[in-house]
């Protein structure tokens, strides 16, 4: 086979993810939004099943209202947010049928129906899982699908990112932490400011392009999710801190707030 041919058959490395899968399979281009509208049947279809106070649904709620796309004028998100929707649905279904879900869902799960822990707790901890472990899974399993490098990726991902801070702001804005708002002085402000998606994102792709570096060495690779994977679920696990506000310190405060301005 000539030179000219090779670059006639075989996809150049600037092609889209979405042109890879057409060339490989031989056919068109998939239908727009097609993987994504299977994915949010899916998730409908787990919404339906819970209740609204249920702290998985809180997030759930949410991450669905984002990948619905806004109207026929918007893109839909692509097959990287495709995918990481489906690693959700996975923790989720093997949650269900009592398997081990990853780390980093298992405190999500295991919290869900605690009176103390805060709705907006609840979303948090759940961006976090998609960001801090199965974003970094998610790009691997599209490279190998798309047969490219995770630089060809890097429009994707920018998109996802996009994603996940609509996520993060209908998260910080419709979500009430419970039936008053967080002061700037209690703990669990401080507790979940600490967190930033920004910094979970860069690491992230670093932790792709490592995991993708480490292909051909499977238990490496798999040890190096292992862990991620476990760090992910400390953090999430102290994300979802139970708290309840203290009577008696709650009295000394509005003590406190008196005195001072007394003394104004």
């Amino acid at each position: 086979m000539t030179p000219t041919e090779l670059t006639q058959t075989e996809p150049t490395r600037t092609e889209p993810p979405q042109a890879r899968f057409a060339a490989r399979t031989g056919a068109g281009p998939p239908s727009p939004g097609a993987a994504l509208e299977l994915t949010l049947r899916r998730m409908r279809a787990v919404r339906s099943a819970w209740p609204a106070g249920d702290g998985v649904a809180v997030f759930h709620r949410i991450f669905l209202a984002v990948l619905e796309p806004a109207g026929p004028a918007g893109p839909p998100p692509g097959p990287l947010a495709v995918r990481l929707a489906e690693r959700y649905l996975s923790a989720v279904e093997t949650a269900a049928d009592g398997g081990r879900a990853p780390a980093c869902w298992r405190p999500l799960f295991h919290h869900r129906r605690h009176p103390d822990v805060r709705p907006r707790q609840f979303a948090l901890a759940g961006i976090h899982a998609l960001t801090a472990h199965d974003l970094a899974p998610a790009v691997v399993d599209v490279c190998h699908q798309a047969d490219c490098e995770p630089s060809a990726l890097e429009g994707e991902f920018d998109r996802v990112g996009d994603l996940l801070t609509l996520l993060e702001e209908r998260i910080r804005e419709n979500v009430a932490p419970g039936p008053e708002l967080l002061k700037v002085t209690d703990p669990l402000t401080h507790l979940l400011g600490s967190w930033n998606l920004e910094r979970a994102r860069e690491a992230a792709w670093s932790s792709a392009r490592v995991l993708w570096a480490l292909r051909d060495a499977a238990p490496l690779a798999e040890e190096f999710r292992e862990r991620m994977d476990e760090a992910a679920g400390l953090t999430a696990r102290c994300m979802l801190t139970p708290w309840r506000p203290d009577p008696y310190r709650t009295e000394l405060q509005k003590l406190s707030t008196q005195q001072d301005s007394g003394l104004g």
